[in-house]
């Protein structure tokens, strides 16, 4: 029998929607809530998760479906629950303040407030009893209310002395001064990283190892712009050994979130957009360097996971899929030897056991125990020629016969009952999706690719954008909702400018423009800096900036890719000048540890490589105008900003890039207009003297 709902059934979020019958009686974050704490004269019992995490599910099952627990937390607290994904600035408000009270942080997470919602006690993960020296929620809502009835006046003052110290810490790190990034704090970011390399599995540290793929990019243009070739061997080597373990689905494609051992195998299993996106673009760079067959089929592995399973009727891209199925993480993706034998033909039964490490007493361990499951976490036990030669097979030969059991598995599994997919559409994380589109459709030279793109583009700029540039969060069903933040609006451009690279349709690249005015116009700090939230948006107990990378890239990282290559694009030196205050913010914290900055490094690395500009002048539709721009686009040229000039007296580009005015066909055919380092030579219609002026190798073909 289902419970009755509480005040989250109203809300759209799909976490939100998860705890709708929890007996806890929850709030949404909101007036209403506080104003009852003030009237109650109890705290607020603050938990912020996601609906993919799997400690929020375990936590929700061990007390918040608890009636002993729930009544406990009616009687004593406010409960608001908060989907950090549709309110990523609550998340990093109060994830700021339990980093600084506890010296770590996770999901979920539970913070203790005051009535005015100021912090005095934070936390991730409670289990329902106390034991093994963790505090437990049954006897955290006793000490709460404990401390809050008997000692309420020193509760409150402690939370002021907290609030205070934290706006200290963040105000003397924006007052800090350093010179600005360069070359040298490249060589710094290479050789931290390098430190913590994994010689043996790939990736950088230790276990728990997340795919970090900002930092690949970073290497990829470190590669290009200084020629070290260990650059490159750190990258290759970590997309080879993720692409081969258990952190890559085997049979339905796409990454999990990251890997609970060292070595890729044991995942946590649950699947976010934004990690597809992003190790898209890392595989993908990383096969325009090198040209090797497996990373351009993990990129179309990865985007047809994403279609068949991340991707609205319309062309939006929902958030991510769970872990958890059935109850049971994991339980989707594992599958006994019986399993397979009873699926597949015996001969193919036992080639696909062998590939893919399957065991009989199951490859897959309790986390907590070690004991064997029986279940198996299909991977590459050894490279997949080795297989094919101990066969006497060609390796195509065990590709395709390879091939036809994982469909047969895959069409098995999708009768398994399906983790929880979380359909919310976000700005931010649908941009990073429409730049890994983009991108590999220019690389790729695909068009079907391209029009997924285009598709995704239009209804994010159709339903969640607004006037003057102004963006909208978050897309549930048919309801756009919450004030667009800083990442919506630095992903959100990127995703553009690589959509108008690719397509060269002027109206994405004038999107992209309105997009970083408004967010210099609502976000910019004259001192330098972007703050999460706007000007206009809710007042919360600290406007904070962010600059370090997470699991994806910082929105002030991306900011300064997207106003680099917005001025190198439009000419317009607004741009530039944003870029240089926002390369002084980062100074103290680059200096302090480059490597967790490696996108703004990218940014960076790109502009000293030199960065260069091209426009190619011509009709879009002829055959010379093709080949100057597929010269460019065939090769691993990050530094490149490309602009396409039609051959037209007015054409609309020159509204957007005045100086295009003046780039004009050679003679009747089109030619390719180059700058390189703030010096611009003159136009040639050959793309091998083209790649010559860009310091590229190549015959031009």
């Amino acid at each position: 029998m289902q419970r009755q709902a509480n005040r989250l059934i109203n809300e759209k979020s799909p976490y939100l929607q998860q705890h709708a019958h929890n007996p806890v009686d929850w709030y949404p974050w909101g007036e209403e809530a506080f104003a009852l704490a003030r009237v109650e004269g109890k705290p607020i019992f603050l938990s912020i998760g996601y609906s993919t995490c799997h400690w929020c599910h375990v936590m929700e099952r061990e007390s918040f479906e608890d009636e002993d627990i729930a009544a406990m937390m009616r009687a004593t607290v406010v409960a608001v629950k908060v989907d950090r994904e549709e309110r990523p600035d609550l998340d990093t408000l109060y994830m700021t303040f339990c980093q600084a009270l506890t010296g770590r942080g996770g999901w979920p997470l539970t913070v203790i407030l005051t009535p005015d919602g100021q912090p005095f006690f934070a936390g991730t993960y409670f289990p329902k009893e106390s034991g093994f020296g963790r505090t437990g929620m049954r006897e955290l809502l006793q000490r709460v209310h404990m401390a809050w009835q008997a000692n309420r006046e020193a509760v409150l003052a402690n939370a002021a002395q907290i609030l205070t110290a934290v706006r200290e810490q963040i105000n003397a790190r924006e007052k800090g001064d350093s010179p600005e990034p360069d070359a040298a704090s490249l060589d710094a970011a290479r050789q931290e990283l390098a430190a913590i390399f994994d010689a043996q599995h790939g990736g950088f540290g230790g276990a728990p190892k997340f795919p970090s793929p900002h930092n690949l990019l970073l290497l990829l243009r470190e590669y290009r712009r200084t020629g070290e070739a260990a650059c490159l061997r750190l990258v290759v080597e970590t997309l080879a050994a993720m692409r081969r373990g258990g952190i890559f689905d085997q049979i339905g494609f796409g990454f999990h979130r990251y890997s609970t051992d060292a070595h890729w195998f044991v995942p946590h299993f649950e699947k976010m957009l934004y990690d597809q996106a992003l190790c898209a673009m890392a595989a993908l760079e990383a096969w325009q360097v090198t040209g090797e067959p497996l990373l351009r089929q993990t990129v179309l592995e990865v985007l047809e996971y994403v279609r068949r399973d991340l991707t609205r009727p319309d062309g939006a891209f929902y958030s991510a899929e769970d872990a958890d199925s059935e109850g049971v993480e994991g339980r989707f993706y594992v599958w006994t030897a019986a399993e397979i034998r009873e699926l597949l033909p015996p001969e193919d039964a036992a080639l696909a056991i062998e590939a893919w490490g399957i065991e009989e007493r199951g490859n897959y361990h309790d986390e907590a125990t070690g004991v064997a499951t029986g279940a198996n976490i299909p991977y590459w036990a050894e490279p997949a020629e080795e297989t094919a030669a101990r066969h006497g097979l060609s390796p195509e030969t065990l590709a395709a016969r390879l091939e036809t059991c994982r469909l047969a598995l895959l069409a098995a599994r999708e009768k398994r009952p399906r983790p929880l997919r979380d359909d919310k559409v976000l700005t931010d994380n649908n941009g990073l999706m429409l730049a890994a589109l983009a991108k590999a459709a220019r690389a790729f030279n695909d068009d079907g690719l391209a029009r997924r793109a285009m598709a995704a583009a239009t209804v994010i700029l159709d339903r969640l954008g607004l006037p003057d540039g102004r963006l909208l969060h978050r897309l549930c069903g048919e309801e756009a909702a919450v004030p667009g933040l800083l990442d919506d609006y630095a992903f959100l451009a990127w995703g553009l400018v690589e959509l108008y690279q690719t397509v060269f349709d002027p109206a994405y690249l004038r999107r992209a423009v309105a997009i970083a005015k408004a967010m210099i116009a609502h976000f910019g700090d004259e001192a330098g800096g972007f703050y999460l939230s706007p000007d206009d948006g809710e007042q919360l107990l600290l406007r904070q900036k962010t600059y370090f990378d997470a699991a994806v890239p910082s929105g002030n990282s991306v900011a300064f890719f997207v106003l680099t290559t917005l001025f190198r694009l439009t000419g317009d030196k607004a741009f530039q000048e944003e870029a240089r205050k926002l390369a002084k913010a980062f100074g103290p914290r680059v200096a302090e540890r480059p490597s967790a900055h490696a996108f703004f490094l990218c940014g960076l690395s790109q502009l000293l490589t030199p960065a260069a500009e091209v426009t190619i002048a011509g009709d879009p539709d002829s055959h010379d105008t093709h080949v100057l721009a597929r010269a460019v686009c065939n090769r691993y040229l990050p530094e490149v900003a490309l602009v396409l000039r039609p051959d037209e007296d007015e054409p609309e580009i020159a509204a957007i890039a005045p100086y295009t005015r003046y780039q004009l066909p050679v003679e009747g055919r089109a030619a390719a207009h180059v700058c390189r380092a703030g010096s611009c030579q003159p136009p040639t219609t050959d793309p091998a003297a083209m790649l010559r002026l860009l310091g590229a190798k190549g015959d031009g073909a």
